[in-house]
């Protein structure tokens, strides 16, 4: 059944349109997946859906009742609130008695004998009772607690950026809703958090729409996708592995489309070139053709790296760490930390946020100095460092005079030379879209922009921090294809676990208080490892309680058991006989209910002591027949 119409809908900002005329539905327990390159307008569509922005034209139809929860990528939190007092900020009277009840109940457990306190406690705790808000508190603080967030009185100004955004989850799953809509709600968790939240949406009773770069989280979760490309609107029935097999399918067909498109024009430019004698409205007719099949002809984006890119010569000398220790605010980062980084190596560094994983790289690259110990790097190392926090863009700026500041040409392996226009064709800024300027780029086709910046510089040393935070799902499979194909080291802070499946063949763990552990395998074996060693954790906390000892084999029948076993047939024999006398006595009162109800009675009565006589007699024969052997 149809919870939302969404009938010919276009957004554009300024001269870019973003989506034109698309139209779909939205379904019962539909889970949506929503994806495009950054920039095509996936927010914005959300954006209006949720009522938060206006379409330029186009139109919404839903039931009158129909509920929307919202999760925006920067969601908007009052900072004078409480956790808990924030997920119930849209129901003032759960949020006002929730509050009064939590005080009470600290007054009075700090003065229990204070009668003024208790009576207060006990209204607050029946208002509680009233509004049917122990549920829902209970609820609250388990969403909390599963996402991470475990002090429910600290205010939300007193959160960082992370703890903020989990707050914004756990109101938007707690709120019923007819339809779920999160943009990227798996930034700033860790692999625990978002394993819960498959889960639980899993069984959300409504429809859920989402944007992710999360490809695992994607394809576990959901059931349809929808793709925004190029101003146009395509609906895939199944999950993210289904999306890209039948999106090879769609591409196909269009490059076939494409192909032929380029052979009739190729036709009509020869017929004209030969100066065909024809009537000049025929000439005409030929002239507005061509025309007609340039404009049917669709922009292709290269999107994927055939080459392999070249990079700076790297001696055998990359990175050495000699007994480096940091520390931050009394927190230990690192302890006396030893690592040797080789030529050709592939790192993931992984662990909880907030352990120091950033600080190690900006310790690597030189921009944060050890409190103790060395960091020896190379002569020939040259680092390329995408962070968290890229620097200012002058938004005056086009896009290839960004580029163009750091080089107007790259060299693959074998020294062929590349274009920085090919470079952002490939990481999908096509010709057309190459002079805009900065200042009109989303926030996604920046951070893109600044990556495909840092590439070009050619390091022979890559670090990326949380590259997966800002990029789109393609653009990552672009960044992949080059990693795949990039001849330097590698190093990368990331929590996506598709990313680091394909990228990183072993780990820097980081477990707290400056310990630093390794693995050697990819992100998704790290993770099966410790889930094993959990659950052996688990015996060994919990163990299994002891099986009772069988008790010794007896030799023979107990006294009174003997002495039921000698009785049991006399017995059987006589209830049999009980019921022959019965039946007959029922046949001698012929049509007398008034008799033979009674007898009917007494009849069964026998029947169920015969029956219980027969089973006990079984017993004991099997129990003599185990003595006997």
């Amino acid at each position: 059944m149809s919870i939302l119409q969404v009938d010919r809908l276009t957004k554009s900002y300024g001269e870019k349109v973003l989506f034109q005329n698309i139209s779909f539905t939205i379904e019962e327990q539909q889970r949506i997946g929503l994806i495009g390159v950054n920039g095509t307008g996936k927010s914005s569509l959300m954006k209006i859906i949720a009522g938060v922005e206006g379409a330029d034209t186009g139109e919404l139809h839903h039931a009158n009742d129909f509920q929307i929860e919202y999760l925006s990528q920067h969601s908007d939190l009052d900072d004078g609130l409480t956790v808990l007092e924030e997920i119930y900020a849209g129901d003032s009277n759960i949020m006002v008695t929730m509050r009064a009840y939590e005080e009470s109940l600290s007054r009075f457990e700090r003065e229990p004998a204070n009668e003024a306190y208790q009576k207060t406690y006990m209204k607050w705790q029946q208002k509680m009772d009233e509004l049917e808000a122990w549920e829902a508190n209970t609820m609250a603080k388990t969403i909390l607690t599963k996402l991470g967030v475990r002090d429910f009185h600290l205010t939300i100004g007193q959160l960082s950026g992370g703890q903020k955004k989990r707050v914004a989850i756990a109101k938007a799953l707690i709120q019923p809703a007819d339809l779920l809509l999160l943009d990227e709600p798996t930034n700033h968790l860790d692999h625990a958090s978002i394993e819960w939240l498959e889960g639980y949406l899993a069984n959300y009773k409504g429809a859920i729409v989402l944007i992710t770069h999360d490809r695992y989280f994607l394809n576990r979760v959901t059931n349809y996708m929808f793709e925004l490309d190029q101003g146009a609107l395509f609906v895939y029935e199944g999950n993210y592995e289904r999306f890209l097999e039948k999106k090879a399918e769609r591409q196909m067909q269009a490059e076939h489309k494409e192909q032929k498109r380029q052979n009739l024009l190729r036709r009509e430019l020869a017929w004209l070139k030969r100066g065909a004698k024809a009537r000049t409205t025929k000439q005409k007719a030929r002239i507005q053709r061509i025309d007609q099949i340039k404009e049917d002809g669709h922009e292709s984006i290269q999107r994927e790296f055939d080459f392999a890119i070249g990079s700076r010569r790297l001696g055998k000398q990359v990175i050495e760490l000699k007994a480096v220790s940091k520390q931050f605010a009394n927190q230990q980062i690192v302890d006396s930390l030893n690592e040797l980084i080789i030529p050709g190596e592939r790192i993931g560094i992984v662990g909880a946020n907030g352990t120091g994983k950033t600080t190690l790289l900006n310790i690597l690259a030189g921009r944060s100095k050890p409190d103790s110990g060395e960091v020896l790097i190379g002569e020939t190392v040259h680092i390329g460092y995408y962070t968290q926090e890229d620097k200012e863009i002058n938004g005056d700026l086009r896009v290839i005079d960004y580029i163009k500041e750091i080089a107007e040409v790259v060299y693959t392996a074998d020294g062929t030379q590349i274009s920085a226009e090919q470079m952002l064709e490939r990481f999908l800024f096509p010709r057309s879209s190459q002079y805009t300027y900065i200042r009109r780029l989303s926030g996604g086709e920046r951070r893109r922009l600044y990556l495909l910046r840092v590439l070009m510089e050619e390091p022979n040393v890559l670090f990326l921090d949380e590259p997966t935070n800002d990029l789109d799902t393609e653009t990552l499979s672009v960044l992949e294809d080059y990693l795949e194909q990039f001849p330097g080291v590698v190093i990368t802070v990331s929590h996506d676990r598709y990313f680091l499946d394909r990228i990183v063949d072993r780990l820097l763990v980081f477990e707290g208080n400056g310990k630093v552990s390794r693995f050697q395998g990819h992100y998704s074996d790290y993770l099966e490892v410790q889930k094993e060693v959990e659950e052996q954790r688990k015996r060994v906390s919990y163990p299994e309680p002891k099986k009772k000892e069988k008790p010794k084999a007896r030799k023979k029948l107990s006294y009174r058991e003997q002495l039921e076993w000698d009785q049991i047939e006399e017995r059987i024999t006589m209830l049999e006989q009980q019921v022959e006398e019965i039946e007959k006595a029922i046949e001698n009162a012929g049509s007398d209910f008034g008799q033979i109800q009674p007898l009917l009675n007494e009849k069964e009565q026998v029947e169920m002591e015969l029956e219980a006589a027969i089973e006990r007699w079984t017993e004991l024969s099997l129990l003599i027949e185990e003595l006997q052997q």
